[in-house]
């Protein structure tokens, strides 16, 4: 690809000794990793940082597990402090499905009451609001957001699902499936002055919104610090403001059930907290090795290079233009039309990202919306333009011509 064709690639960020980023994680060099949203990745000094609070574990359980709430409360202060909240409204949970579900699990029951959505939302929190309602007796209501929708016409959607009949309304702050955003601050607003409450889903947010919940009126939001911020899996957090964080309690009750929130949260019988106080070394090491700042700025340069790199790829392929009109786009993530044929359903773009990763060596992102399949790219700082233009030459082919293999299978064109 000419440069006169794309923009000009942004120059790969380096350690401080001048080698590649890359070299501060463990991943696979055998494969191509375009898939940083979905589980995100480790550095090496918050790896080892976890193994070394794990053999401090292992040494003396007996010391470790009483001492282990205080540890935990300073972690959640410098966490809180990275995604700019008070550290009194931040628990730390599993990670975003379990805040949302411990949200369901606190709700005061609301007879026939009705639970808004989108079809953006992510399947397990729309599954657990499924369940929500059924145990209301009410229903879920969703509303439809075109994926090239802007702010008023994802705020119009929104609203007008909303009823005297609400008893919850579920956002995503940054949609899985399609990659954009959605105006919380505008539609928390006008919830709050419904009086309905209102959860935010942030898995994506922490790390690629500076300050995700700034501007944000809502009672609830989750977010996963494992994704962008490169905490050690399992790490996630819960804010909560305002009065019904009274209500919320950990899934599994503990000897710290009977203190406020979020101090109930800090103690979890033998749960493993350890990615918990590594977290805030994944954090600092992106801080002090390039700055946040620094991080987002490329990130972003180098998903919308990797999206004019692949969309032009399936485009001279196909005919026609792989670029996606997505509303209210995020920094460091992007959306590719995949060629008809492909990734038409949930269960087949999930089996397409196995036949990816198995036959072409690229853990990468597929999704559908509206019956289209899609790439989803997000880019991170150990990702370079040579990962993006090696898929545009050596997998967008394959690609095509597995896309016309299974158009041929269903008589289609």
């Amino acid at each position: 690809m000419s440069e006169t064709e794309v923009t000009t690639a942004p120059r790969p960020l380096l350690l401080a000794d001048g080698r590649p980023a890359a070299r501060a994680w463990s991943l696979d060099p055998a494969l191509r990793h375009l898939n940083h949203g979905s589980f995100g990745a480790v550095p090496l000094v918050a790896q080892e940082r976890q193994n070394q609070l794990r053999e401090e574990m292992d040494r003396s359980p007996v010391v470790w597990f009483p001492a282990l709430p205080r540890r935990v409360a300073d972690a959640r202060v410098a966490l809180a402090a990275f995604l700019r909240v008070a550290p009194a409204d931040l628990a730390l949970v599993p990670n975003a499905s379990a805040g949302v579900s411990t949200v369901y699990a606190a709700l005061d029951p609301c007879p026939g009451g009705e639970i808004v959505v989108t079809d953006h939302g992510y399947g397990a929190v729309t599954m657990g609001a499924e369940r929500l309602a059924r145990r209301w007796g009410g229903r879920v209501r969703t509303a439809r957001v075109p994926l090239e929708a802007d702010e008023e016409r994802a705020y119009e959607a929104v609203v007008a699902e909303l009823s005297e009949a609400t008893g919850l309304l579920v956002l995503d702050h940054i949609t899985s499936v399609t990659a954009r955003r959605m105006p919380v601050a505008r539609i928390g607003a006008e919830a709050r002055r419904r009086g309905i409450p209102l959860l935010v889903d942030g898995a994506h947010a922490p790390g690629l919104i500076a300050a995700p919940l700034s501007g944000v009126v809502c009672d609830f939001w989750v977010g996963n610090l494992h994704k962008w911020g490169c905490a050690p899996r399992g790490t996630a957090a819960l804010v909560a403001r305002g009065p019904l964080r009274t209500e919320l309690h950990p899934l599994i009750d503990s000897w710290s059930a009977t203190d406020p929130y979020p101090d109930r949260f800090d103690q979890q019988g033998t749960l493993d907290a350890t990615g918990y106080l590594a977290a805030p070394t994944a954090l600092d090491f992106i801080e002090h090795t390039w700055g946040w700042e620094t991080a987002r700025r490329y990130m972003d340069e180098l998903a919308d290079y990797a999206e004019r790199v692949v969309g032009s790829a399936f485009a001279a392929l196909t005919g026609v233009g792989g670029t996606v009109d997505v509303g209210m786009p995020v920094p460091g993530m992007r959306l590719v039309r995949l060629p008809p044929g492909l990734a038409a359903s949930r269960e087949e773009a999930d089996a397409l990202r196995d036949r990816v990763a198995g036959e072409l060596g690229v853990e990468a992102a597929f999704t559908s919306f509206g019956g289209v399949g899609y790439m989803r790219l997000s880019a991170h700082i150990y990702n370079t333009a040579a990962d993006y233009e090696y898929f545009a030459e050596s997998c967008v082919p394959v690609l095509g011509a597995w896309a016309a293999s299974a158009r041929g299978r269903r008589g289609t064109t």
